[in-house]
């Protein structure tokens, strides 16, 4: 891949043919100490850079797909269905619809003469099925492109059986997966404040944006559950209908990943007058937070107690536990590219005290206040992207020698193809990252990406230097050990 930014930039990359065409992607990439100017963010993609970015449909899918016992129906061809299949390590403490992966199976009959029946057919056939609490219809480009009624359909399914079908119009092309999220936020809307029978207990939470993976919800509500808060819904993370319809009877929002449920949240203080906070459970800091400003809205000095008690206990357990690999990650280097800036963060701040210095830092759907911040929280030098691309994100690695690369399921090539250690961040992850016992989780991985033995069998390719290439050296024979190998 070639470079894609002109020596006039602070990292002096090489210009190429390419730069012509990706001009408009200079205001949003800045280094701290360097630039003074704020980054720009928010924007649509640059076309011809493959962007990070995934689109509409796959944005309302991750976010509702942890709700277990409602069925996810994609109208589209099957293409859509086997990529975003499973595609969050969300657990559920029952029910596994949402593991299930269904789809209309669109084809060039139904391009030509219309996919309803189709859709109409398939809904029945899977209600009767399945009995599902309510159900979740998602629309593909190609739906958007012939024209079905899917909203006609889903009104008619509702009426005959009795459950709550929801469509939702996430046509991939109608932006990004940002605008996913919002699709997603207003069919939970549709639900919410249908239970008004069911009473909570008082001192009770919602927690928005937390999709339980690898059990990581069910670690937080125990945290809470220790202070005396109790949860009322998670959206969407081990997620339940019921749950969901009863969620406007809660006292507070806890937001955990404000780029897919701010929305939601805004929602809910418009219509039901229930104030929310932001939080992250990645990290020491933020964890302990995120507890206290709970302790805080309640104003219970008893809650509060039991806060600082909690965390007194689980430092003392964790903070010992973590020197160990501090030792030997003191001063090596990590490049951070994510999708929620709240994530990037909690990462700059739980690699510090690993002992790690961040050197390239960015999200997809970041906005100022995110990039403000990690502008105040980062060493000089660093890089810091908005909606980067493989070139960028490549070229920058190796700028800045980064040890590791810490990203997703798209980020992934990348660092193999550097030779470079990567820590899974994403999704689909099947380790817990959250949370006390997330952040050694954390640390024995980051560890071991960085301080694996296979690395001195291999050399790094010189950063690119001012004014021309970097040294090229050969990559070594694989070594297999053994005399003469």
């Amino acid at each position: 891949m070639g470079e894609v930014l002109s020596a006039s930039f602070p990292f002096h990359l090489k210009q190429n043919t390419m730069n012509e065409m990706l001009q408009g992607r200079k205001s949003q990439i800045v280094t701290k100490g360097q630039d003074d100017v704020a980054i720009a963010c928010g924007k649509a993609s640059i076309a011809g850079s493959v962007s990070q970015r995934a689109c509409v449909f796959c944005g309302s899918r991750v976010v509702l797909y942890p709700i277990a016992d409602a069925l996810h129906l994609i109208h589209g061809p099957v293409g859509c269905a086997a990529y975003t299949w499973d595609i969050r390590g969300s657990l559920s403490s029952g029910p596994q619809l949402h593991r299930l992966s269904f789809t209309t199976d669109l084809k060039e009959r139904e391009v030509v003469f219309g996919g309803e029946t189709k859709l109409y057919n398939a809904l029945v056939s899977l209600i009767d099925n399945y009995k599902p609490k309510a159900a979740f219809v998602y629309a593909t480009c190609i739906v958007g492109v012939i024209g079905d009624d899917m909203e006609a359909v889903c009104r008619r399914v509702t009426r005959e059986k009795g459950i709550d079908v929801i469509p939702l119009m996430s046509e991939g092309f109608n932006g990004t997966k940002k605008d996913g999220y919002k699709i997603a936020c207003a069919a939970l809307s549709k639900l919410i404040g249908t239970d008004q029978t069911t009473e909570v207990p008082e001192h009770s939470i919602n927690i928005l944006g937390d999709f339980n993976l690898a059990g990581e919800l069910w670690m937080l509500a125990e945290y809470y559950r220790r202070m005396g808060v109790n949860m009322v819904a998670c959206m969407t993370g081990d997620g339940r209908i019921d749950d969901i319809r009863k969620a406007h009877k809660a006292q507070l929002n806890v937001v955990q990943c404000s780029g897919a449920m701010t929305y939601l949240a805004k929602d809910m203080k418009d219509k039901y007058g229930i104030p929310f906070m932001k939080v992250s459970y990645f990290g020491i800091e933020d964890m302990s937070d995120a507890l206290y400003e709970v302790a805080r809205f309640f104003k219970s000095d008893e809650m509060m107690q039991k806060a600082r008690e909690l965390v007194r206990e689980e430092l003392s357990k964790l903070l010992p536990a973590l020197q160990k690999y501090r030792a030997q990650l003191e001063g090596k280097k990590a490049a951070i590219y994510v999708g929620g800036a709240f994530k990037a963060i909690s990462l700059v701040k739980a690699l510090r005290l690993l002992g790690m210095k961040t050197v390239v830092v960015g999200s997809q759907t970041g906005n100022q206040d995110d990039y403000n911040l990690l502008k105040e929280l980062c060493d000089e030098g660093t890089i810091i992207v908005d909606d980067s691309n493989p070139n960028e994100l490549s070229e920058f690695v190796k700028q800045t020698g980064a040890n590791l690369f810490i990203g997703g399921v798209k980020e992934r090539p990348i660092a193999f193809k550097l030779g470079l250690g990567f820590c899974d961040h994403n999704h689909e992850r099947k380790e817990a990252l959250a949370g006390y016992e997330g952040m050694l989780n954390f640390a024995k991985e980051v560890h071991a990406s960085v301080c694996s033995p296979v690395w001195k069998f291999m050399r790094s390719p010189s950063p690119a230097l001012p004014g021309g290439e970097g040294e090229k050296k050969p990559h070594p024979q694989p070594f297999f050990g053994g005399e003469g190998s």
